[in-house]
């Protein structure tokens, strides 16, 4: 695949709005000015019916960042504490069966969705890996973006606040050490780690490589006592832009019917997976399989990117968040494909 890095109209109108929302953010002293401002700004020039366009190659490259992040928290001691993790991953595929259960059929009956829409619109996986499978079962692209892109905004604008309001998470809290303060080997052996474990992932096919292969390679070397900090706070707030511009722009040229119905339905479907997850938060925590906050981050719906970087900023057990929603994302990849093909095999 060729990584295009140039910069046209509509990805200049990208930049052009994800910068305005940042500076409003900052200038408000609003939360997640990074993260949060992009998103909004694109989303409002979405609503204008203005085009955009993502980052592309850029993109994905700035995803390597939280690669690095969450594998450098892989330390010999989380390994010892793999075990602990078992029984609350064991309730991730009972998520998802009791999510697709009641979202499937809201999609379909209640917004009039085509079968595949709605399936693979109720699935809480990955948004590209969702849109590839749509397509190819004949589901509709743009309905599907724009449902997906709905659940992780509201999810992503809808945490903060009670991370605050529960947990007293201070969100304006640098999210690591200055890059002044980083040792230079230690930068070196980040960038190699994230950019050669991308670039290597890629090759032998791995879902989510911008993440999941930094991530391997970083913690490889976090195991053998080589790395042993995460990426410098400049990094994670660069990192936050590029993945809250990746939401953002895929309201690109909304129109009023689409936020009627696509982005409605994504906001009913974000609501109930919400208190589907305060549901199976509180299952977790009660049943001493986790404090309440790493069981809440770890079943929230976001993306991967998205809740790695709240996680970051929240000071949460890192690895016990992405190791479910890793789980998640597996799963729905593995299992939607295959459940799909069932279900039409025993319609008559």
């Amino acid at each position: 695949m060729t990584v295009r890095w140039g910069i046209d109209r509509a990805r200049l109108t990208t930049i052009v709005a994800a910068g305005c929302g940042i500076a409003l953010f900052l200038a408000l002293d609003l939360p997640l000015p990074f993260l949060l401002g992009p998103m909004a700004g694109c989303l409002v020039v979405g609503l204008a019916g203005v085009q955009m366009r993502g980052m592309g190659g850029l993109g994905h490259a700035m995803r390597t960042i939280l690669g690095v992040a969450v594998g450098a928290s892989i330390t010999p001691e989380l390994v010892g504490e793999l075990p602990r993790m078992a029984a609350s991953l064991a309730l991730v595929p009972v998520y998802l069966v009791v999510a697709a259960v009641v979202g499937y059929p809201l999609l379909r009956r209640g917004f009039g969705f085509d079968h595949p829409t709605a399936y693979y619109g109720a699935m809480p996986g990955g948004l590209q890996d969702m849109l590839i499978f749509g397509e190819e079962a004949g589901a509709n692209p743009r309905a599907l973006s724009l449902i997906h892109a709905t659940r992780v905004a509201l999810i992503v604008m809808l945490a903060p606040p009670l991370l605050w309001a529960f947990w007293g998470v201070d969100l304006q809290t640098p999210p690591g050490q200055p890059a002044l303060e980083t040792p230079h080997v230690q930068l070196v052996l980040m960038a190699v780690a994230g950019l050669g474990g991308w670039q290597l992932a890629k090759r032998v096919g791995l879902f989510g490589a911008s993440i999941l292969g930094p991530m391997i390679a970083t913690a490889i070397l976090s195991l053998a006592g080589l790395i042993t900090m995460r990426p410098p706070a400049e990094a994670i707030w660069i990192a936050q832009v590029f993945i809250g511009l990746a939401v953002g722009v895929r309201y690109s040229g909304l129109k009023w019917r689409e936020l009627r119905h696509d982005v409605a339905a994504g906001a009913a479907l974000s609501l109930y997976l919400a208190v589907l997850t305060l549901i199976f938060a509180e299952t977790v925590y009660l049943l001493g399989l986790a404090p309440q906050l790493e069981a809440f981050m770890a079943f929230a719906p976001g993306g991967q990117a998205e809740m790695a970087v709240l996680a970051l900023l929240a000071g949460a057990d890192l690895a016990f968040i992405v190791t479910h929603h890793i789980t998640r994302i597996v799963l729905v990849i593995v299992l939607s494909p295959l459940v799909l093909k069932l279900w039409k095999g025993m319609r008559p």
